[in-house]
């Protein structure tokens, strides 16, 4: 404090020659919750009545209100955050709308997100850069699903701080009782996420407790929301200290030197700086930091970078470099939250992509631990996972890879999950922690491999993968090369989808998750009478493409031929060689495929074989010559 006289003290008091406050920093606000429940009409009214909706915006918002306002008369303040022409049109928020507030207390970033459960890839989009969350709930019709659904995610990525604002006050008589209600059936969840929540009753419409206390709720006594968010202390985690720069991509300098690249996820470097690669441990020095300015002493989170290394040392995209004690984990196994995206379930066994980061890589969902209760809070079983649903997933990658848990580092532990067949996102995933049970298991290089095997018996180990609809002719072909094979003196196997039902996966159904389940076994059993030297014939519907090009991956490295047994559903049924046609039109069998269960043909299939119109020897001759060509059975 300054000294000042005894008089100034007098009349003004000692705080008004004291340092005034530091400006908190700038708070990332979430708007959500389900349709129509008011989100962006609170959002617009809030920039309206805080000043920062310049007067042009407000002309412009005047004359959209009359054309696309959903109120005769009245200005539509949800006009000033929807701005796709879609969304003014069907009164609904489709994308995440981000606008900039500031007030003489702080500054404000708010993410207005759509509250459809079709748009639940959006919504989480926005909350990841956030850390306080209004979740409107309307006074009229309750909590929602969709309410409950944000919340959990909300708690998923951290955001700890939740203003409950139940909305549409005037449309229940501003009465007390309406707002008890919603903030005892939320109660429960907000516990279970470990919430800290402050709920406040607003009219967005009418403006009451949105800037100014409402005259209409004198039993409220809380703050205003404007207020709330401005005095509203975030104790941000401590993030990683140590450093995290993902490799983007390797160039050369006009010297020739090799020029590491990437954006500073966490921590600080400098020239000088020792640094050791996540996997290996390989340890290096920072010779030269080049900014986005050129070259630098030190750069920080967010920053852009290269780097030259003493000694240069084997990196590529999707590569960390780390430095001090906090090292990220390295495994190939590890627990993730997952939110689902996808228009088909998710099942245990299915392979995608990942991209965490810079790195790209084949992961495979070995296990659901269990999908979260958005309404009760709790974890519950289950075999799938339905689109908007959240799972707790175990996921496994070929090799190991290095991550934090997303709680620790976002930019290290967040993920996508991307459909390898059609490229779709399909899920947004967030790494709980490694798991430790794949991390101690190594493939033992065995002196006697395929290659001797091979040699030993004249032949290459090869797989043919017969897919078709039930009556196409699989079986009746596959067993026509095997006799073929077999009259040339190759050592053969087929793996018949019904014997293989009766045995080994005796135990599987034929729901979705079975069957993804059950091909898998099948692809692992295929890899290891192929590492025998043998050439392995496979006949299964094998309906989705996904599942297919599952396979086709587990047995990389080994000659492969999908063969598409390829005949009308309507021959297919009318030969129908097991009764199973006319069981499923009767409802006797269920997901059966080409009746309650789709088949998905095969785009470019290695051979294409019409056994509608050629007999099955003619087409067993056709592949047998495809054997050849290819130096397989010779």
């Amino acid at each position: 404090m300054n000294p000042v006289s005894a008089t100034y003290r007098a009349v003004f008091g000692e705080t008004e020659r004291e340092t005034p406050p530091e400006r908190p920093p700038a708070l990332r606000i979430l708007a959500c919750g389900a349709v129509d429940d008011g989100k962006s009409t609170l959002i617009g009214r809030l920039l309206h009545e805080a000043g920062a909706v310049p007067d042009d915006q407000l002309a412009a918002l005047d004359a959209d209100s009359r054309r696309y306002g959903t109120r005769q008369g009245e200005i539509d303040y949800s006009l000033l955050t929807d701005g796709l022409a879609a969304e003014r049109e069907r009164n609904i928020t489709i994308d995440v709308a981000y606008r900039y507030m500031s007030t003489p207390r702080r500054d404000f970033i708010i993410a207005d997100t759509p509250g459809h459960e079709q748009y639940t890839a959006n919504m989480a989009t926005g909350a990841s850069q956030c850390e306080v969350g209004i979740i409107l709930a309307d006074a009229v019709r309750g909590l929602r699903t969709q309410t409950f659904r944000h919340a959990a995610i909300c708690g998923m990525l951290g955001i700890r701080h939740i203003v409950l604002a139940v909305n549409k006050m005037d449309a229940v008589g501003f009465e007390a009782d309406s707002l008890d209600r919603i903030v005892e059936s939320f109660a429960p969840v907000a516990k279970h996420l470990d919430l800290e929540v402050v709920a406040i009753p607003v009219s967005a419409r009418l403006g009451d407790n949105v800037v100014t206390a409402s005259p209409s709720m004198p039993w409220y006594r809380g703050p205003t929301l404007l207020d709330h968010l401005e005095r509203l202390v975030i104790e941000r985690p401590k993030p990683v200290g140590d450093l995290r720069l993902p490799i983007q991509g390797i160039w050369r300098t006009a010297g020739g030197e090799r020029l590491y690249a990437g954006t500073i996820a966490a921590g600080t470097l400098s020239s000088g700086a020792r640094v050791r690669t996540a996997i290996g441990g390989t340890e290096a020095t920072i010779r030269e930091l080049i900014g986005a300015d050129g070259p630098a002493e030190r750069a920080g989170p967010g920053e852009a970078v290269a780097v030259t290394l003493t000694p240069e040392i084997d990196l590529g995209r999707g590569d960390l470099l780390h430095a001090g004690g906090d090292a990220p984990a390295c495994a190939n196994h590890f627990a993730a939250h997952v939110v689902w995206f996808g228009e088909r379930a998710l099942f245990a066994g299915r392979d995608y992509e990942l991209r965490l980061g810079t790195l790209t890589s084949p992961v495979t969902v070995t296990a659901i631990r269990g999908k979260l209760d958005i309404v009760g809070g709790a974890l519950v079983a289950g075999t799938q996972i339905e689109r908007d649903e959240i799972a707790i997933c175990h996921l496994a990658t070929p090799g190991m890879i290095a991550f934090d848990s997303y709680s620790r580092c976002p930019a290290t532990g967040g993920f996508l999950l991307v459909d390898r067949v059609s490229g779709e996102t399909v899920a947004a995933g967030m790494v709980r922690n490694a798991l430790e049970r794949g991390s101690n298991l190594f493939a033992q290089k065995l002196t006697v491999d395929r290659q001797a095997r091979e040699s030993l018996l004249g032949q290459k180990g090869a797989v043919l993968w017969f897919t078709g609809l039930s009556g196409a002719g699989k079986s009746t072909i596959a067993d026509a090369v095997e006799r073929r094979l077999h009259a040339r003196r190759k050592l053969t196997i087929l793996l018949d989808g019904d014997n293989i039902r009766l045995g080994l996966n005796r135990d599987l159904g034929f729901a979705e998750g079975d069957r993804v389940e059950n091909l898998r076994r099948v692809a692992e059993v295929a890899k290891l009478m192929v590492d025998a030297g043998l050439i392995v014939l496979c006949g299964f519907i094998s309906p989705f493409a996904a599942d297919r090009a599952m396979v086709r991956e587990r047995l990389a490295g080994c000659p492969f031929l999908e063969v598409f047994i390829d005949a009308p559903l309507e021959i297919c049924e009318h030969r129908d060689p097991k009764g199973l046609y006319a069981k499923a039109r009767r409802g006797e069998i269920r997901n059966f495929t080409g009746i309650d269960s789709v088949y998905e043909r095969p785009i470019a299939p290695d051979l294409h074989l019409d056994s509608s119109r050629y007999e099955a020897d003619e087409l067993a001759d056709r592949v047998v010559r495809a054997l050849i060509e290819r130096g397989i059975a010779t």
